[in-house]
């Protein structure tokens, strides 16, 4: 306050003294600006060329990210294709081996079911009865009249009877034999039916075989397009490691729900095995004992999986020769065996312990011990699923190895958005600093407007004065210079604006 007296007093009135004040603090602010405007401008041009400078560099890596991305995305894909493809010839070479490897055997059945059919065909032709050759003497005879002698009617009877019976033993021959083709007939129609079914499996393997065909057409189309690097296969490349992703990681979640219930089911009898007092940092040995016993058994599912070729997590284990394999499958499958046996006595014992501990808790609290049922049931579901989820949870490399191929993709989809989104906030932050400058500049100019004012009365009764030809020349040519240098850094700021 005493200052502020000493200030207010330079003159007898203290409104004089004030305006004297404000008139000398616009007089320093008016010849301060020039500085006050370069300093602004370029504490704002080095915030915005800072910022422009740091986003181009993350928008940089964000590229290189992108890159990454998308040769392990056609890397993936790749490699699902050929499996894919490898797969389909797998099952034409097994369809090939099963249907079409006895086809020289089944031609020559074929072969001979149509030639025994061809035999029987040509036995049921139609052959009408002949006629007999002495038909001719016989209408002769029958020609010459007789006078009723009865030796010609008996011999004209005799002819009439033998005529009749040579007609009737014909009919009945013609009878016999078209019973006989119709035999025949009936008798071709298991080979007919056979030879129907034949051709109709082969015509079922070769229809199957071309289904497959098609289907590895697909696959090599599919396969020439990540080869190529389309941004077709690379969206749907994309799009499949996603939700690979997500499924994958739902079924892990659902896996971990069964690990726990596996270590529930064994932490209270590994107590009693290593002790309950024991400790090994803040956790208790029973708990870390039962963790490595599950962990154990993952890791024997894991090697099991790798060494039947259904995952590919540990290309070492694949690339053994297949007697090693075996044996690694041998023995993984039978030390996980021996572990579900010991989580199943586990299981078994933690009913046991279970049920002494709730006794025990009712005799010390004074009540009588109650009788427990005496069903084995809870005991033996629990033996069941002591045993049951270790094999369970071997199928987990499964979606591990999911999880895993597509975290990677999916990683980088995510470091790539916030790669981008940092570039940006800095790009705004660039150019809000840059036109921060300029408000505070607007500012400055706005408190010392009165000086400002003055300045352009006394500029514009300059411009009345008569200037010499040298002058006006001068003066024409800085203003010229002037302008194409003020067009320049506009044309610059707006270019690193954009940028």
């Amino acid at each position: 306050m005493a200052f502020i007296k000493s200030l207010l007093s330079i003159t007898a009135n203290p409104a004089l003294s004030v305006l004297i004040w404000l008139i000398l603090f616009l007089a320093a602010l008016y010849f301060a600006r020039k500085p006050f405007h370069a300093t602004i401008k370029a504490f704002a041009r080095v915030i915005n060329n800072a910022m422009r400078f740091t986003a181009s560099s993350i928008l940089l890596a964000e590229k290189r990210l992108v890159q990454r991305n998308r040769e392990v995305l056609v890397a993936d894909g790749l490699e699902n294709a050929e499996r894919l493809v490898e797969r389909e010839f797998d099952r034409i070479n097994a369809a090939v081996v099963r249907d079409l490897e006895g086809y020289p055997g089944l031609h020559h059945q074929m072969s001979e079911v149509i030639t025994k059919m061809e035999e029987d065909f040509t036995k049921t032709a139609d052959v009408p009865p002949s006629l007999p050759n002495w038909t001719n003497i016989i209408e002769a005879i029958a020609n010459i009249e007789h006078s009723g002698d009865s030796m010609v009617s008996n011999m004209l009877a005799e002819i009439n009877r033998t005529l009749t019976e040579q007609h009737k033993a014909a009919i009945e021959t013609y009878r016999n034999s078209s019973a006989t083709r119709h035999s025949l007939l009936n008798k071709m129609k298991p080979f007919w039916r056979t030879l129907q079914k034949t051709l109709s499996e082969v015509g079922k393997s070769i229809s199957d075989l071309n289904k497959r065909a098609k289907r590895i057409d697909r696959y090599m189309d599919n396969y020439e397009q990540i080869r190529a690097k389309t941004d077709k296969a690379v969206r749907m490349l994309s799009s499949s490691s996603m939700t690979q992703f997500f499924i994958s990681g739902l079924v892990l979640l659902i896996a971990f729900g069964g690990a726990i219930i596996n270590f529930n089911l064994i932490a209270l009898p590994m107590s009693e095995m290593v002790g309950g007092g024991s400790y090994i940092g803040p956790y208790k040995t029973s708990d870390v004992a039962g963790l490595v016993i599950i962990l154990v058994e993952l890791s024997m599912g894991l090697f099991l999986m790798e060494s039947l070729r259904i995952t590919r997590l540990f290309p070492i284990i694949g690339s053994m020769d297949d007697k090693m394999r075996r044996r690694m499958i041998y023995i993984t499958l039978t030390l996980l065996t021996v572990l579900a046996g010991v989580e199943s006595a586990l299981a078994f014992m933690r009913d046991r312990i279970a049920a002494d501990m709730e006794a025990l808790r009712q005799t010390l609290a004074g009540a009588e011990a109650m009788a427990h049922a005496a069903s084995n049931i809870p005991t033996i579901g629990q033996m069941v699923m002591g045993f049951v989820l270790p094999f369970a949870l071997t199928f987990v490399a499964i979606p591990l190895e999911s999880f895993i191929s597509s975290a990677r993709t999916v990683l980088g989809i995510v470091g790539a958005g916030v790669l981008r989104a940092i570039a940006f906030i800095l790009r705004l932050v660039g150019n809000a600093g840059l036109y921060l400058g300029k408000f505070i500049i607007s500012v400055y100019d706005l408190l010392i407007f009165p000086t400002l004012w003055l300045e352009g009365v006394i500029t514009s009764g300059q411009k009345g004065v008569k200037k010499t030809p040298k002058e006006a020349k001068n003066k024409k040519i800085m203003k010229k210079f002037k302008k194409s240098f003020t067009n320049k850094g506009k044309q610059t700021e707006e270019k690193e604006q954009l940028e």
